[in-house]
Parts: C-alpha cells; structure tokens; sequence
C-alpha cells in the first residue's frame, strides 16, 4: 500500500468519522447518554454537593460504598465518562448545526421555487376558467401577489407571468436558534461549573460572616476559581424574625421569616432584610437564606473552676416543632475535656415517650443533656463535625451507677459529680444557615433558555407552505390554475388556501359595477 493510499484511507475514514459523530441520531444519542449518565448523581450522594452525606452514607452502607467508590460514584458529574459524553455531546451539535446554517442561509437568499409544469400532480389543486381576454392576465397576477402579501408570503414572478409564493421558510430559523442556544446553553453550564462557587454558612443572632474561605462550614468551587478574590463583602446577623402560626388551621406553620442584616461592602454600610427567594445580590454572588433553628447560650465551667467555654451553640431542627439535636464540645476543659449531647425543645412537653417539642416557638424552652468526659488530647487541625460527638476515649458521666441526664430551663445549672465541673443555661438565640453562591453565567444560561425555547416554539407553529399560480389562455378566454404543497405534515389549511387564492384571482376581472349587480 502506497503512502497516497494510506492517506486516502485515513482522511476517508476521518470523514466518516466526523460524519457519524455530526449526524442528528448521534447527537440524540449522546442526548440519551448524558440523561442516563446524570442518574447516579441524582440517587447517590455526591461529594461536590455534600461531603457528609456521603460520609454518612458510607458509614451506612459499606458494601455498596466499596462499590460506588471503585466506580466514581460519588463523583459522577466531574467524571471523565460524564465529561467525554458532555464535550462529544457539544462538538457533535457544533458539528451538526453549521452546515445547516449554511444552508438556510443560502435558502433565505434564493427565491421561492418554480412553478411546476403540472399543478394537477399537487396534493392540493384547483382551477377555474372564466371570461376574460388575456389583457386581464396581468390583473389577476397583481390581485393574487397581493392577496399572497398580505399572508406573509415570499412572490417571485417566472417568465411567463405565473406567480410562485412561499411561506414558512423561518421554521428552519427557529429550529436552528433552538439548536445554537442549546449550544450556548452548554457553554454557560461548563462557565458556571468552571468559574463559579457555592458555600455555606450558620450565622448566629449577634454574629458577622465574611466571604473568606475560611468562614464558610461547608464550600465547593470549579477548577477555576481562584478563592483568594472572592467577592469582597460581610455581614452581621442582627435579629431573626419568625412568626408562627397559633391558630387551628396550619398550626405552627411559618408566617415570617426574615433575617434583618448589615451589609458591609467597598467600605459601605447598608441594612437589608433577607427573605426566603429573595437574596442578597451583589452584581454575580447572591446570598440567600436557606434554613433556621436554636442556639442554646451555655456557659461551662471545668473542674478546676475556670470557664472553659461560653457562647452559643447552634442545635438542628429534627421535625416541624423545632425539636433541635446538638452537641456541645468543651476540647480545652482541665482535667478531663468535656462534651454534652441532647435536646433543645422550644416548647418542651414530656409524655410517655419522652420529652418532645409540642410547638416551634419558644413557650416552654428546655434543655435535655446527658455528659461526657475523656482525657484531653491534641490538636490536629482535622475538620471535624459540629452535630456529632466522636465518643472514642471518653465516659459518660454516671453518678451510683446511673448514667447523668439532666433538663435545664433558661438560668439554671447543672453541677457534674466528683467536682468535674459545670453547665449553664443562660438562654437562647436563633441561628440562619445562609449561602453564598457565584454563578458567573447564570445570565446567559437564562436568556439561552428563553431564546432556545422561543425557537422551538417558532419551529413547532409555523406552517411552511408553497402556492403557485398560473394564468393560461383558453381561446377567448383564460383558465387559472392554483396548486399548493405542504412542507410539513399534519398541517390543515392547504386547500382553504388554495380556493381562496383562486377566488380572488377569479374575482379580479369583475368590475365593481358587475359585482354590485350580482350582488
């Protein structure tokens, strides 16, 4: 095999290749593929999203965490599987969609077709012989490019007079502007994935949040994002407002829900109120509210007589009464470091089984504890989780056997036994979890979306449709014929059409006077 040969060869196959990967039926392929690919992220905790959720589903399920680990689960978005689908995904539509745009460019520019040599062979065709002499051929021609206009049809005349009319030609406008902004709308995808961000944060009543990197209790950022320049700003939780429902209907149901902050930026000071679906914006970075619950204010003295800790601790909503689960961690106590687990119930009442919250607000606030103690040990710098005490190395307090649980009302202590030390409740603060996302093409992924659809909508109602009319001489007098043809199928109206442009072109040579006598 000569050089040339094998040249030939491989451009013969790089353009089937390329002509495979272009192809509609490919592209809806790949469509399926990356819908298909989508649906373990979807039912599989993700690491991007939420990193405990898949800790605590790994703790939960160790079997299939075994599985899901070796296969990438847990990282199906940023896979390279997801990622080779998505980008031939893209290139096929690029691929497909400029030839096409070429083409209908080419097709704006020419004009409607000729008028076939037999309008009988039409799907739709009529004709009419009537008395005129072929000086009337040119005003029927006029009244039927006329009535044609006015229907937003292209007319072009041919050589012989006869009228040729088209419509619908921006069907394949609209289809195209769908596919060109599904495009777009891919590319603003990889723009948010690449170069945006999204953090959260718990803030406590009193308490400020800056958007520094190390503020934030949970953050994910593309592969872009430099975190040393976020976009500069701070705020300071003032109050927290929330109003419950207290009557029969939607009992205990939100009414307000509001977080009254002071937003600190480019060295400005302003107050705003942040609401649920209403966030903070600050030109590509919002700020939005996504949850609350208590922060029970305690102060805990250790066993040689010092406070060890004293602040508030934020406890997590468990159902809809704001029964609030929590941990309270005392690292730096002496001799033994501290810990407290339990319930904060806003409005306590104890039944048979046990202490629950018979409402959200706060009527009756108690709190419920049991304790712990160990032997301090180092620091590591090793994130840990707030809300879940790691048990290992340490006791439960016990007093005669019996292991310490204790309910405190606001103001009231609890002394541990054997001098190792004591809690406080002093009171309570409400707590809001906020988030901080940037999502620099957000703007064109929306106006994608309406443009795309629009362009749909353009394809799927616009009726493409050509007509013809031809003017022949008959002896002393002329025969119109009419024949039209759908472009699409299932569409009504074609023979409608059809008769009334041979109505108008018959009508053309009747003068008003005749036309009033016949009347």
């Amino acid at each position: 095999m000569t050089d040339s040969t094998k040249a030939l060869g491989l451009r013969a196959t790089a353009r089937w290749i390329w002509g495979q990967l272009t192809s509609m039926r490919t592209a809806l392929v790949l469509l399926f593929l990356l819908a298909a690919a989508a649906i373990p992220g979807s039912l599989i905790p993700q690491t991007a999203s939420s990193a405990i959720k898949v800790a605590d589903f790994a703790a939960a399920h160790p079997t299939l965490d075994a599985v899901y680990r070796r296969l990438g689960l847990y990282h199906v978005y940023t896979s390279t599987v997801f990622s080779a689908i998505y980008l031939l995904l893209f290139i096929s539509l690029i691929g497909c969609i400029i030839p096409r745009i070429t083409a209908h460019l080419r097709a704006l520019r020419r004009q409607p077709p000729r008028t076939p040599a037999r309008l009988d062979r039409l799907p739709e065709h009529a004709e009419r012989t009537i008395d005129a002499t072929p000086a009337d051929a040119e005003r029927i021609t006029a009244a039927a490019r006329s009535w044609l206009r006015s229907r937003h049809y292209r007319v072009a005349l041919d050589e012989d007079g006869s009228v040729r009319a088209e419509r619908g030609i921006h069907r394949e406008t609209g289809n195209l502007v769908f596919h060109v902004f599904l495009v777009v709308l891919l590319v603003a995808i990889g723009w948010n994935t690449l170069w945006g961000y999204k953090g959260s944060a718990v803030v406590v009543e009193g308490q400020g949040f800056s958007n520094n990197l190390t503020q934030f209790d949970d953050f994910h950022a593309g592969a872009m994002v430099n975190t040393d320049t976020l976009t500069p700003f701070s705020l300071v939780l003032k109050k927290f407002n929330v109003t419950f429902e207290t009557g029969p209907v939607q009992r205990g149901a939100a009414r307000q829900f509001a977080a009254d902050v002071s937003l600190t930026r480019d060295g400005r000071t302003s107050e705003h109120t942040l609401e649920v679906n209403h966030p903070l914006t600050l030109g590509s970075t919002n700020v939005h509210l996504l949850g609350h619950g208590y922060a029970p204010v305690v102060k805990v003295t250790d066993g040689n007589g010092h406070v060890a800790f004293q602040g508030a601790v934020a406890f997590v909503p468990q159902d809809g009464n704001f029964s609030s689960t929590g941990v309270i961690k005392v690292p730096d106590a002496r001799p033994d470091r501290l810990a407290f687990q339990g319930f904060f119930l806003p409005t306590a009442s104890v039944g048979a089984t046990g202490p629950v919250s018979i409402f959200p607000d706060t009527y009756n606030p108690q709190l419920f504890l049991n304790a712990w103690y160990g032997k301090p040990i180092p620091e590591t710098g090793t994130p840990q989780n707030l809300y879940v005490l790691n048990t290992t190395g340490m006791t439960q307090v016990s007093e005669k056997g019996q292991k310490v649980s204790f309910a405190l009302r606001p103001g009231q202590g609890y002394r541990l036994p054997g001098g190792q030390g004591r809690i406080e409740f002093t009171g309570y603060q409400r707590w809001t979890k906020i988030q901080v996302s940037h999502s620099p093409g957000l703007p064109l992924l929306f106006a994608s979306v309406l443009i795309s659809v629009a362009g749909l909508c353009v394809s799927l109602f616009t009726r493409p449709r050509r007509l013809w009319l031809r003017v022949r001489p008959d002896g002393d007098r002329l025969t119109i014929q009419v024949g039209g043809l759908d472009r699409a199928d299932a569409r009504a109206g074609l023979d409608e059409d059809v008769t009334d442009l041979l109505g108008v072109a018959g009508g053309a040579t009747v003068s008003p006077i005749a036309a009033e006598e016949a009347s």
